[in-house]
């Protein structure tokens, strides 16, 4: 269950460093004093940190086989996942108008700067990164509590 835990983990960094990628090549950085986007710096950064952190933390209790490592892996989770589910609440309405400001879009270019960065994120990435975060939590939650 420890390598489906790694597997479903890594799975998720990468979607989620698209994610991150894209937020930052479209703007998301910028957008931040403008007010355009709905996702702030500390919320995004917040999430990939102790992700990344984490995913280090899993490596090593693998290779280590201590439980506290195990704990300290899902810990990190925690704040992680919430982090998430408030991100994906405020990028909820942004995609939902994407399709009204798609047309005004087209009609004003100069329109497309206060376009969200997040507005770019395709559907199917964000809800893979969602899954499979939920799984990997369920994951690393049922090997801490089973110890292997």
């Amino acid at each position: 269950m420890a390598v489906a835990a790694l597997i479903t983990w890594v799975l998720t960094a990468l979607g989620g460093f698209f994610l991150l990628a894209t937020w930052i090549r479209r703007g998301g950085l910028r957008r931040q004093q403008s007010g355009t986007s709905r996702l702030p710096a500390p919320a995004v950064f917040g999430h990939f940190a102790p992700a990344a952190v984490g995913l280090v933390v899993w490596i090593v209790y693998i290779v280590a086989d201590r439980s506290v490592l195990a704990w300290t892996a899902f810990g990190l989770l925690l704040p992680v996942a919430l982090l998430g589910f408030v991100m994906l609440a405020r990028w909820i309405p942004v995609h939902r108008d994407r399709t009204t400001a798609g047309a005004a879009a087209a009609a004003a270019p100069e329109a497309e700067a206060a376009v969200p960065a997040e507005r770019h994120f395709p559907v199917a990435v964000v809800v893979a990164h969602g899954v499979l975060a939920v799984a990997t939590l369920a994951l690393v939650l049922l090997t801490a509590l089973g110890g292997g």
